[in-house]
């Protein structure tokens, strides 16, 4: 069985995404990389070949910025980066620059993919996510954090990256795919107000004109990660590959566990999700055909 990632990523300094943990994560599941290279203005590929993995393949890319709206320019990239993987891959895993796996998965995930190998009607493993906040001790805990994703799938000719590649579909058809238990760690508001902050400045640029940029952006040089609705600590364990970044980490934002700022309607809901697991109106892109647990096959 080949298993093949790949991943897309521009100016990775200067935002400080965590690329190269993200990278490292990865690795140990994979036979080959891709990465593909936006057009930076920093020392990004640097950042990248100095990890020293000849499973790494590095292309250079250049981002249309002209496209501005849905995130569409995200969903482009990444199907370049999955263009350029091998065609005798039997598996491929797509993590974005601030998403990193855990090594404890890695079993767990290599075991679906050679349980659903030879099942068609499985053509991609679903998994749970962490969206860390502020810091890494806390957890965004509302509706906005989607709870599943899908990050590997059997290649198909048809595969894309749909809408701002969050998820993927086959021609215009959803996936179906087992959920694991398994999750990815997505780090990306976990950064210093100011690198948060510039961050906000770029990419809403991806989804949004420069009318709605003024009006909904702020022009502050540092980002406000009291303006959450709610949070939770988080108990569990960081990857490993986390260990240095996590040990720099020097700002706080002042954050705290619990609701912070929630109107009524969302209150309800809130609720009603802690409540029962139940999640109304929440948005699918996928087909669960089955549910895998390691110890109990289905």
């Amino acid at each position: 069985m080949k298993v093949a990632g790949f991943t897309f990523v521009r100016n990775a300094v200067k935002y400080d995404y965590p690329v190269v943990e993200s990278i490292q994560s990865l690795l140990p599941l994979v036979e080959e990389l891709v990465v593909a290279l936006g057009n930076s203005e920093d020392h990004t590929r640097q950042l990248i070949e100095a990890i020293g993995d000849p499973k790494i393949k590095i292309f250079d890319t250049v981002w249309d910025d002209s496209l501005r709206e849905g995130g569409r320019v995200l969903a482009v990239e990444t199907d370049k980066a999955l263009a350029h993987v091998s065609k005798d891959a039997n598996w491929v895993f797509y993590l974005q620059a601030d998403e990193v796996l855990h090594e404890a998965d890695l079993p767990i995930i290599r075991e679906a993919m050679e349980f659903y190998l030879k099942n068609p009607s499985v053509e991609g493993l679903l998994l749970h996510y962490h969206h860390f906040f502020g810091t890494y001790d806390y957890i965004g805990d509302n509706r906005t954090w989607y709870r599943h994703e899908i990050r590997a799938m059997k290649p198909h000719p048809e595969l894309h990256a749909y809408r701002d590649a969050q998820g993927f579909r086959i021609g215009d058809r959803k996936i179906n795919v087992a959920e694991i238990p398994a999750h990815v760690y997505h780090y990306g508001w976990v950064k210093p107000p100011e690198k948060q902050q510039a961050k906000q400045q770029s990419f809403h640029k991806l989804w949004h004109d420069d009318q709605w940029m003024k009006k909904n952006v702020s022009q502050s040089n540092s980002f406000n990660y009291q303006q959450t609705d709610s949070l939770r600590k988080f108990h569990g364990s960081h990857p490993a590959v986390m260990k240095a970044r996590i040990a720099r980490l020097n700002w706080d934002p002042g954050l705290k566990e619990g609701i912070l700022n929630m109107k009524w309607k969302k209150r309800l809901l809130y609720f009603l999700e802690k409540w029962t697991g139940w999640r109304p109106f929440e948005y699918r892109n996928f087909n669960k055909v089955a549910h895998w647990h390691p110890l109990r096959k289905s």
